[in-house]
């Protein structure tokens, strides 16, 4: 018998309470009346939607800052508060959880696309706990099935509010804790290890792209994205999964199938959310939905060195400017770029296809690779998070 089965056959041999959140505690919104003039310059921090989308415990040491008056009554976090993102282009990936495991020395404020939950009685959970709770599989698809939507899927708060969860004894608790931080860390080394050499050979192939999209200022000067492509959000109002001959893009790569479609051949921008500003090829037809940028190419421009170009810009960080990353047309048309002659373009375009190819025929093991080991430690992780109902 295993450590954790003991722990179980003593403190709980005939199973844990399960209860619906509503039970337990109660949600809360996050910042309202907030421009976007409001996070420049701010007196206070806050905590973005990257932020929680991307760690299970929120990481405190961020340096996001928005403005807060005096009068204002804002929700201000709590340590053990479990946030969760509100919104997604697709409901497995809504709700995302994460939870404030330290006190803080300076108010901390949660940005409008979250929202938060807070226990009724703090004795009840160790928030270490909870961080790896919400993040379950098994809880992950209640979560889901709280959320609706079309091109974008919202949170129900009156649907969230049901989830039911296990309330296993803290003596419990404490050594699921103890087992899957371990766990965490020897399955963080092992991702490391392997996303160290993906990063080598994405870095090889980003400075000769870079070096070869970099011309004699005298000879080719700067002009602007604009110049490049027209840019046009995806439509948003068609469901992107009810079938069809065209591949659907959303944000970050194919989300569906359509029967109609809005661009041939051309890159995909993620327009909002967690994948705002990653830049994808859409081969062929295919429909964009309002979650993506549509690129249309101007005239005088080889398509292929135009998608190299954007892969050379960071649109990543250029989305991070608000409470949720963005990517507006202002943006783009803005980034400063050079435009050879079309012969250069197409020699350049197909040195860069050549090299893309052989990078992504070398790497693409190891993404393979990283995601296995993830898989296996959320196989574990489920099992230990596993229990018996009670009988009512």
């Amino acid at each position: 018998m295993s450590s954790i089965e003991k722990l179980i056959e003593d403190f709980c041999p005939n199973g844990v309470a399960f209860k619906e959140l509503d039970e337990l505690g109660s949600l809360y919104g996050g910042m309202s009346g907030k421009s976007k003039d409001d996070f420049k310059d701010g007196n206070a921090r806050y905590v973005t939607y990257m932020n929680v989308y991307s760690n299970i415990a929120i990481d405190t040491s961020k340096d996001d800052f928005v403005k807060i008056g005096i009068q204002e009554k804002q929700h201000q976090l709590e340590k053990g508060d479990v946030i969760f993102t509100g919104s997604s282009e697709n409901p497995d990936e809504c709700g995302m959880s994460s939870v404030l495991l330290e006190d803080t020395k300076e108010p901390l404020y949660l940005n409008s696309f979250c929202f938060g939950f807070r226990l009724h009685d703090t004795d009840m959970f160790i928030p270490d706990f909870l961080k790896y709770l919400f993040r379950d599989t098994n809880i992950r698809k209640q979560i889901a099935k709280s959320a609706s939507g079309v091109t974008r899927f919202n949170v129900s708060k009156k649907r969230f509010v049901k989830i039911i969860i296990p309330t296993p004894p803290i003596e419990v608790q404490k050594k699921i804790i103890s087992i899957l931080d371990k766990f965490t860390q020897l399955e963080a080394e092992l991702s490391a290890e392997l996303s160290a050499e993906l990063s080598a050979r994405s870095k090889q192939y980003e400075y000769y792209r870079n070096h070869l999209l970099t011309f004699d200022k005298s000879v080719v000067p700067f002009s602007d994205l604009g110049d490049v492509y027209k840019f046009q959000y995806g439509k948003g109002n068609t469901i992107p999964t009810i079938g069809g001959e065209y591949p659907v893009y959303g944000s970050n790569g194919i989300v569906g199938s359509h029967h109609e479609y809005n661009s041939e051949d051309a890159p995909v921008i993620g327009h909002i959310g967690a994948y705002a500003g990653i830049v994808n090829w859409g081969e062929g037809k295919h429909f964009v939905t309002y979650n993506g940028v549509i690129c249309q190419i101007k005239s005088g421009i080889d398509d292929r060195f135009g998608y190299h170009l954007l892969m050379k810009q960071n649109l990543r960080e250029l989305a991070r400017d608000g409470s949720q990353p963005f990517v507006s047309y202002d943006k783009l048309n803005s980034v400063k770029v050079q435009i050879p002659d079309i012969d250069t373009q197409r020699r350049v375009a197909k040195i860069l296809d050549n090299f893309d190819l052989l990078t992504n025929g070398i790497s693409e093991g190891l993404p393979a690779e990283i995601n296995a080991r993830r898989k296996q430690y959320e196989y574990y992780r489920s099992k230990l998070l596993t229990f018996q109902e009670l009988p009512a």
